[in-house]
């Protein structure tokens, strides 16, 4: 581990950079999740390498992504998800197969083997969460219909990518494979009943008899999402689907306004680490032997996402307008590709530079789609008075 001083300069330089570069990022009518990015490639090993550990503060920035489960469960009601469930479903199914369909097109264009092909393509099914659901303004849109299909969308997602991990870390030992598969399913349902009944009679009952104390809320209100999250992880599900059910059992207590504005400023410290980890974790010295399949699968993705989407949402009878915009929000490739990417790797089922190859197709989708929905619809950081909502 890197000594104390080391993560104080390394904090010292990511957070003083990008100050510096969302300052330059605002004036240049920009999203400040660009600039994270730049400085992480800027300050990286692949850059200046002027960070000790950056593996350290990858791992911790995925603190972020848990935070930002947490707060989305928190904002919804359970009894509306659920209804949106039903109709996002079949959207999320028949979208996955058309982008699975392009990028094994784009792969097998490119000369990718069969396999690897297969896998470009199963990262295409995947939007960001993060970029989802850090733009959606958290006052306008989580309890407007459209935030709903942008959440349902991208948990039904999520539980296709987990699958896909179960698989790649199954590969090469495929004894049981299909039963952790099934194992871990039938897991999520389990967790769910726990988280519930454990805060029905458990916290909300603690937040009811301490509820003036609030360090003591701030306090239990973490543990609460970290424990869940925990469990989820000793399960075999992802952290941020345990932090998500955590938010969903805690939703209709009344503190949790209280929670959601008090854990904001948290959840953003580590989310500018998670996109600083993202640059820094990018080997610049390839980029000339993959940007052209990258650039290929981004292209792809930024075009074609947002118009499936609309078509699809409109096919569901929902306006044309949020359509539209739920399109352009949902057009990226996902953060789990990039774990997917990671781990085909490690694993041997890919080659090094096809996972960079996704992990610049991917950043590239960051980068532009960002942009646009800042520029065109309502975020928090919007640059444009008319756009901005908290």
């Amino acid at each position: 581990m890197a000594p104390l001083h080391e993560i104080g300069f390394s904090l010292f330089l990511i957070f003083t950079g990008a100050a510096a570069l969302a300052t330059v990022a605002l004036y240049a009518r920009q999203a400040i999740i660009v600039a994270y990015i730049i400085l992480g490639v800027i300050l990286g090993p692949w850059g200046l390498g002027l960070l000790s550990d950056a593996q350290l503060i990858a791992d911790i920035s995925h603190i972020g992504i848990i935070f930002l489960l947490y707060l989305l469960g928190l904002d919804l009601i359970p009894q509306e998800l659920w209804k949106m469930l039903g109709e996002a479903m079949w959207v999320t199914l028949l979208s996955s197969l058309v982008f699975f369909v392009a990028g094994f097109a784009i792969a097998l264009g490119f000369s990718y083997p069969l396999h690897e092909a297969l896998l470009i393509g199963s990262i295409m099914m995947f939007s960001s969460t993060i970029i989802g659901v850090k733009l959606l303004p958290t006052t306008a849109l989580h309890h407007r219909h459209s935030g709903q299909m942008i959440i349902s969308v991208l948990l039904i997602q999520d539980l296709i990518a987990i699958v896909i991990l179960l698989m790649l870390q199954g590969y090469g030992k495929n004894d049981q494979l299909l039963f952790d598969i099934t194992r871990q399913l039938l897991t999520l349902p389990l967790l769910i009943l726990v988280s519930w009944f454990f805060n029905r009679y458990v916290i909300v009952k603690l937040i009811s008899r301490f509820d003036q104390i609030h360090e003591y809320i701030f306090l239990l209100a973490i543990a609460w999402c970290l424990a869940i999250a925990e469990v989820a992880a000793l399960l075999g599900l992802s952290y941020e689907i345990g932090a998500f059910i955590a938010g969903i059992t805690l939703a209709s207590s009344p503190i949790a306004p209280f929670i959601t504005m008090n854990l904001k400023p948290l959840r953003d410290f580590f989310l500018v680490l998670f996109f600083f980890s993202l640059g820094a974790g990018f080997n610049m010295g390839i980029i000339s032997q993959i940007i052209l399949p990258a650039a290929a699968l981004a292209a792809c993705t930024l075009v074609l996402k947002p118009f499936v989407f609309e078509k699809l949402f409109v096919k569901a009878n929902e306006k044309r307008s949020i359509s539209r915009e739920v399109g352009y929000r949902l057009g990226t490739i996902s953060e789990f590709s990039l774990l997917v990417a990671v781990m085909a790797a490690q694993t041997n089922f890919i080659e090094q530079n096809t996972s960079y190859m996704i992990q610049l197709a991917t950043l590239i989708t960051f980068v532009i789609s960002s942009g646009i929905v800042v520029m065109n619809f309502r975020t928090p950081i919007a640059v444009s008075d008319r756009l901005r909502r908290d």
